[in-house]
């Protein structure tokens, strides 16, 4: 096993390959955890709009919990990679160890101030008196889970860093898997309506986590999940923190930009104008996972011969995933302009939400084909151990450009900027994360004769 997952080894393309399409149907499936909610809930007879409206709310504070799994999780595992190439595999073990104890401790924060800030947030965040009490009674049930949320989510990665992508894709479907048999028993068999929802994501979420911990302390991984190593190593931790920052202001500035949204939306739009935006954002989770899955299938190969010095193969990796994730934005691009009604219809067919929600899906996919470049230079920075970089690139597209321009356009375009806002966005923050690390990272490290050779 230890020789199949040596990454600097065989074909560098059929390995990124044989772990990325496991990630990518993983992915896919993981998506289902909420957006099969979201399918059942806008289906409620008479209600469904509403109910819809209510859990597009809770957004905002559902990404910041995934946030905080993203922070020690994707944090964690690309340095798990680089201290595998070095033959280190003491230290990736304890990066490991450090990683699941960051992560018990902020799914008990998270499920702690989240109970006591949930009711003045969802307020603050516009909500209606028709749809708080949808909000809150979701949003109740699935802070109580926060801890599998972390386990899940955040330990998922050292699965997959390891080579064991298809142990990665498991864990994920038996959670899907349950939360889509559990979905309809709770909300309709049992007339739990929306707390049905949550409760069926949290059991869901809870076998996921059972299934990822008992493959990482069993006998078949590589790198296995010790209590001696989550002792902290205070070294290791600002480490994984100041990469995982990252992925964590990522997760974070996309949270603010749904409590912008919809903040703006409200005010400019309506209720019917945030149901639009929910299913929007279902769609944009859906599409977004097989780049996902490409660019998380690099990360382990890239960062593993980063380590190992094969900067030739490194630089192979990430034309190989730019290449793909290219030819598939521009697919997603044309679909999205071609037939917006047919992937709105698939929530709720309410005439009004068509009316509303076709032309600004139209509208918020219009520059979606850049966005490949995001993904390159974005996920190449974290593979390669860039912290800062990554970091601040995270932050310019949603934090220095989306937010600014929600609060701003809708005074002199109406409701239509805050659509306008992602489009420029995926032009202008795509363009230069991607320029900026061709110019940096590829031309001054990756391209040098002698690291070539190395």
């Amino acid at each position: 096993m230890q020789q199949k997952n040596d990454f600097s080894k065989g074909d560098l393309k059929k390995t990124i390959i044989r772990l990325s399409l496991p990630l990518i149907l993983a992915q896919m499936v993981n998506v289902l955890y909420n957006i099969v909610d979201r399918i059942y809930i806008g289906q409620m007879p008479d209600v469904g709009v509403t109910v819809l409206a209510g859990v597009g709310l809770t957004f905002p504070i559902i990404t910041m919990v995934s946030a905080f799994a993203a922070l020690a999780g994707n944090g964690g595992a690309p340095l798990c990679s680089i201290a595998r190439g070095e033959k280190n595999e003491a230290r990736a073990e304890r990066i490991m160890g450090n990683s699941f104890a960051l992560l018990l401790f902020f799914g008990v924060l998270c499920t702690v101030v989240g109970l006591i800030v949930k009711e003045p947030l969802l307020w603050a965040l516009k909500a209606s008196k028709e749809t708080f009490p949808y909000a809150n009674e979701y949003l109740s049930i699935y802070l109580t889970g926060s801890v599998f949320v972390m386990i899940s989510l955040g330990m998922n990665p050292f699965i997959n860093a390891q080579g064991f992508t298809r142990r990665g894709m498991i864990s994920v479907v038996i959670g899907a898997a349950a939360n889509i048999i559990l979905d309809p028993l709770f909300i309709y068999g049992l007339d739990m309506g929306v707390k049905g929802a949550a409760l069926a994501t949290v059991v869901a979420q809870g076998l996921s986590a059972a299934y990822t911990l008992s493959f990482l302390t069993g006998k078949k991984c590589i790198l296995k999940l010790r209590w001696a190593t989550m002792k902290p190593d205070f070294e290791i931790i600002r480490r994984i923190l100041g990469l995982g920052f990252s992925n964590f202001t990522m997760k974070l500035t996309e949270s603010a930009v749904q409590l912008v949204c919809n903040f703006q939306l409200a005010s400019f739009g309506g209720d019917m104008y945030i149901t639009a935006m929910t299913v929007i954002n279902s769609v944009r989770q859906v599409i977004m996972m097989p780049m996902h899955g490409l660019s998380e299938g690099m990360q382990p190969v890239v960062g593993y011969n980063y380590g190992a010095k094969r900067y030739d193969r490194v630089r192979t990796g990430i034309k190989f995933m730019a290449t793909i994730c290219m030819a598939y934005a521009f697919m997603v691009c044309a679909v999205t302009e071609l037939f917006p009604g047919a992937l709105i219809k698939i929530f709720n067919q309410d005439p009004e939400l068509l009316d509303v929600g076709i032309p600004s899906m139209r509208l918020y996919f219009a520059a979606f084909f850049a966005r490949w470049m995001q993904m390159a230079g974005q996920y190449s920075f974290v593979a390669l151990g860039k912290a800062r970089q990554a970091t601040f690139f995270s932050l310019l597209k949603k934090a220095f450009i989306v937010v600014p321009l929600t609060l701003i356009l809708p005074r002199f375009v109406g409701v239509n900027g805050v659509f306008w806002a992602e489009v420029v966005s995926d032009l202008v923050g795509s363009t230069a994360c991607f320029v900026t690390f061709m110019l940096t990272v590829w031309r001054r490290e990756l391209s040098h004769p002698v690291a070539a050779e190395g």
